[in-house]
């Protein structure tokens, strides 16, 4: 078979097999952020940080959620320990006994995003962890009482 036309068999093939899934071509930012499995996090405030996301059916529907949006969630600060919102939206649950640290980012029920700044263990969905966060810098962004924190899409 000509070179030439079997690259165009291959390019249209592709073509077909992302419009039956509904697949767009992610833009590069988006692809490369996905291909590293980090995310930003925008606290209220100017503080934002980069998360790197642990590999499971609960952070690849957080990545699809993002892939349409920036996603911002309401937090409030419970036994100061962390601040939890509701995304809005449930995600598939990963539940098992965690024990959490600070900059850990958990999914709670299925829908509540967690940020920790201290320790706690019960049965999480673990999401991922804030890097090169330390507790008194978590502390210090995420504030006493509630906080808005953004999920950018970026």
């Amino acid at each position: 078979m000509n070179r030439l036309v079997m690259i165009a068999i291959l390019a249209l093939s592709a073509i077909g097999v992302a419009a039956q899934t509904g697949h767009k071509a992610p833009d590069n930012q988006y692809k490369a952020n996905m291909e590293s499995n980090t995310i930003k996090i925008a606290i209220e405030g100017g503080r934002t940080f980069t998360a790197t996301l642990v590999d499971n059916s609960s952070t690849q529907a957080l990545r699809e959620l993002l892939a349409k949006g920036s996603i911002t969630v309401e937090m409030e600060d419970y036994a100061n320990m962390e601040k939890v919102g509701s995304l809005g939206v449930r995600l598939p649950r990963n539940d098992k006994q965690t024990t959490t640290g600070p900059g850990d980012i958990i999914l709670y029920q299925g829908h509540n995003l967690v940020i920790y700044y201290e320790t706690n263990s019960w049965s999480f969905t673990r999401l991922g962890k804030i890097n090169n966060a330390s507790q008194a810098d978590l502390k210090a962004a995420l504030g006493r009482g509630d906080v808005t924190v953004t999920l950018p899409l970026e």
